[in-house]
This record gives C-alpha cells, sequence and structure tokens, in this order.
C-alpha cells in the first residue's frame, strides 16, 4: 500500500510556470513507476507524464512535451511535474499515480495500469 498526497496547485496566468509534488508514504517509493494525469471539468482523466522507477526514463503526451517535465527523488519519496509555458487547456484536476507493474520500458500511459491514486490538485490558468 502507499498513499499519494498532491500538492503545488493554483491559480496562474498563461505563460506562467507551477511545480507539483506528490509525496509517497507507505512501501518502498522506488518499488513503483510513477505518472501524472490529469481531468478537466466534463472530460476523462487523461495520460500527462510517467517516469520509471530510477527516474531513467520519462515519456509525454505530445501536447505537453517541451512545456512539462517529470522528475522523481528517490531519497524524498517524491515525483514532481515541473510545468512551464502553461496554456488555459492546462486548466485541470492533477493526478499522481503509482503502479507496481513491470515492463521493458518501465514506464506506464493508461489508467487501469495503475494501482495507487492521489487525491488530486487543481490546476487553473488564466488568459
Amino acid at each position: 500500500q502507499v498513499q499519494l498526497v498532491e500538492s503545488g496547485g493554483g491559480l496562474v496566468q498563461a505563460g506562467g510556470s507551477l511545480r507539483l509534488s506528490c509525496a509517497a508514504s507507505g512501501r518502498t517509493f522506488e518499488s513503483y513507476a510513477m505518472g501524472w494525469f490529469r481531468q478537466a471539468p466534463g472530460k476523462e482523466r487523461e495520460f500527462v507524464a510517467a517516469i520509471s522507477r530510477s527516474g531513467s526514463r520519462s515519456y509525454y503526451v505530445d501536447y505537453v512535451k517541451g512545456r512539462f517535465t517529470i522528475s522523481r527523488d528517490n531519497a524524498e519519496n517524491t515525483v514532481y511535474l515541473q510545468m512551464n509555458s502553461l496554456k488555459p487547456d492546462d486548466t485541470a484536476a492533477y493526478y499522481c499515480a503509482a503502479t507496481g507493474s513491470y515492463s521493458v520500458s518501465d514506464y506506464y500511459t493508461r489508467i487501469a495500469e495503475y494501482d495507487y491514486w492521489g487525491q488530486g490538485t487543481q490546476v487553473t490558468v488564466s488568459s
């Protein structure tokens, strides 16, 4: 079992930046690959970024590539999402998730692959 708590959301103007954090407690953090998802009002939850257990591999959805960076600090049991050049379309609740799945790539993009979820943090980007 692992508990995930997101923080760092807020209101920002278009073009601004935010850094989301997700603190994990419970079982060994480095046992889990991690991901960030988001859900806008009236829309389905969607994949944003994922990172492998070691942090050496990451993967992004196309529309955040070059703007968002996922990273993790296994010593601090925390995964981050640095978001730059924010756009109004980035407005959503952002969720971190942990998975105990294994694959060659060790990053995961599908909701069904994740075992644990945080409660989410709201990001609002004004135009």
